[in-house]
């Protein structure tokens, strides 16, 4: 099973001290992600899991695609067992801890441990993925119907998290995904952006219907729905990270944010500061602030 292309890579592969994956993770899924742990047998996650739906397994550290739900199987076990997983996304090595010789299964983006892989899977490939679950983070599949003349916008006007649940809301997008976009370091953390080191702006990446929104009609409620007027600031949220910018490189978008900032700025009384910046590669953010405030039953907070 192939990946979309819209998935990182894993040759953008995400490096961290582990003094930053401490703070990155939660105390058990650090011991299990980086110290090569392994979680009690029908955990209260794995009971969880035995209900998800069509979807997919993503990695807890670094959010990479790994398994299919379609391809997981009730072993037995008390973990999540799948025959196969993402191609490439995944990878193996020879673990002789304990003293036994196992095949150990590591996320090929970031080296996490997720698990080990014995041949006593089902066919066809006879193969059983045994996986921690506090090391997956599943992500339901949406339900929208495919577009294949699907554009992409990508806006920042402050905290993600209310940015993206106003645009999923908005009729004639397709999806969203929130992530960094805009300055210079490499591979972004949330607390590097947080912390105003990297120059990114928290940003959100818009999938649309042309045939159903307008481009130029996204810009109204990007203008309509934030202070365009603050300077690297939305409400108490201060530092280049929450600054007010539209990310693209194509001439008609350009012309288009033109156009619908010259609308907004008769509405209000300061001078709009929002910037137009080129789309420089978009870093998905951590998995847990994908559809943050949907997660948890929150209002949009702008």
């Amino acid at each position: 099973m192939t990946v979309p292309a819209t998935e990182p890579s894993t040759s953008d592969r995400l490096v961290l001290s582990d003094a930053q994956w401490r703070e990155r993770l939660p105390e058990e899924a650090y011991r299990v992600l980086r110290r090569q742990g392994t979680e009690p047998a029908f955990c209260g996650g794995y009971q969880a899991s035995t209900s998800h739906g069509p979807g997919i397994y993503r990695c807890a550290g670094c959010a990479n695609p790994l398994f299919d739900a379609g391809t997981k199987f009730e072993s037995g076990t008390g973990w999540p067992s799948f025959w196969i997983p993402l191609q490439g996304r995944v990878a193996t090595s020879r673990d002789v801890a304990h003293g036994m010789v196992r095949t150990e299964v590591h996320c090929a983006r970031c080296d996490g441990h997720l698990g080990h892989v014995f041949d006593d899977g089902p066919e066809p490939s006879n193969l059983r993925f045994c996986i921690n679950v506090i090391a997956l983070t599943f992500v339901p599949t949406s339900a929208k119907i495919s577009v294949p003349d699907a554009r992409t916008a990508i806006f920042a006007a402050g905290c993600f998290w209310g940015v993206e649940a106003l645009f999923r809301a908005t009729p004639g997008v397709i999806d969203t995904r929130v992530g960094y976009l805009g300055g210079t370091t490499k591979h972004p953390t949330y607390e590097e952006v947080c912390r105003d080191v990297s120059g990114h702006a928290e940003a959100v990446q818009i999938t649309y219907d042309p045939a159903a929104i307008s481009y130029g009609a996204l810009l109204d409620i990007f203008f309509a729905n934030h202070d365009p007027t603050t300077k690297d600031r939305q409400g108490p949220d201060l530092g280049r990270q929450y600054r007010s910018a539209v990310f693209t490189s194509e001439p008609a978008e350009q012309a288009d944010f033109t156009a619908a900032l010259a609308r907004r700025q008769l509405k209000v009384k300061r001078p709009i500061v929002t910037t137009l910046e080129s789309a420089a590669p978009f870093h998905v953010a951590e998995d847990y602030h994908q559809r943050y405030l949907e997660k948890r039953g929150q209002a949009v907070c702008h």
